[in-house]
């Protein structure tokens, strides 16, 4: 083998530098599969760490509210897509992945770390929020906002409609692509009723009923989409803002921004709750 072989061959191994081997079914009623877990040990250590320093002594707050202290451990992390894109070369793994996160994983990674208790109740949760029935592949993860609620193990419920009179529930055909075809191919396309806030229906009331730790999807009028971006309801000072990982040039990373700022211009809003 050559040394340009070998050396491309270390550069693939480099940002999962730990492939760690644990039986999760010592922490899930779900599987008592074997899985792997693709993790970088500054990642492993960045678990760790945030779990005993952060999470433990706040366990007491209210879901909301730890949801929204540990999305602030995160704030400037760069944005980075396709985290979680599978070599055909290695077995499907649960990647954890601190250096970089797009606007969905950033929320797996925060609700898991609420959620735990030890670092293997962190690995357990995540392939919970990730994949339905906690069955790690590809056509099980879930793709879209919407399947945390829709889906087992159940993430967050849709208090979309309970936030307002003026929500409306419309039929989607997710993953089916207006011009033909599937976004994610091979998925298959998935009905499902959304129901979302116009923007410009968004008033004080709306605003008042939002908690900390909320998660507001950006609604798309498009057939097989529900949500274009995710992030997390912040209060704070007399503000509302929206926390999430920003793919806009000018960001590129983790970012408040003042809420409706934010979302004036957007189609609408989908809310879910964390319990």
């Amino acid at each position: 083998m050559s040394h340009n072989n070998k050396d491309k061959k270390s550069m693939l191994k480099r940002p999962f530098i730990a492939l760690l081997m644990i039986l999760l079914a010592a922490c899930s009623t779900h599987h008592s599969d074997e899985y792997s877990i693709s993790i970088s040990e500054r990642t492993l250590e960045k678990v760790n760490a945030i779990i005993e320093s952060e999470i433990k002594p706040n366990a007491y707050l209210a879901s909301g509210d730890l949801l929204v202290h540990t999305s602030r451990l995160f704030m400037d992390t760069p944005y980075q897509a396709n985290t979680l894109v599978h070599h055909s070369d290695l077995p499907y793994a649960l990647v954890v992945n601190f250096d970089g996160m797009d606007c969905f994983t950033y929320l797996d990674y925060v609700v898991a770390l609420s959620q735990a208790s030890d670092t293997p109740s962190f690995f357990s949760s995540l392939m919970n929020i990730r994949y339905k029935k906690s069955h790690i592949h590809f056509y099980d993860r879930k793709h879209f906002f919407s399947d945390w609620y829709a889906l087992s193990p159940q993430i967050a419920i849709d208090i979309t409609e309970k936030m307002s009179p003026d929500a409306i529930t419309v039929p989607k055909q997710l993953n089916q692509k207006v011009e033909g075809g599937e976004y994610i191919q091979g998925l298959g396309v998935i009905p499902r009723m959304i129901t979302y806030i116009p923007s410009d229906k968004i008033t004080q009331s709306v605003l008042d009923n939002l908690q900390n730790g909320d998660l507001v999807g950006v609604y798309s009028p498009k057939i097989g989409l529900d949500v274009t971006h995710t992030g997390i309801i912040v209060k704070e000072n007399n503000q509302i803002l929206y926390r999430n990982a920003s793919s806009l040039s000018k960001y590129n990373k983790v970012v408040d921004l003042p809420f409706m700022d934010y979302i004036r211009s957007k189609p609408g809003i989908v809310v879910l709750r964390v319990e």
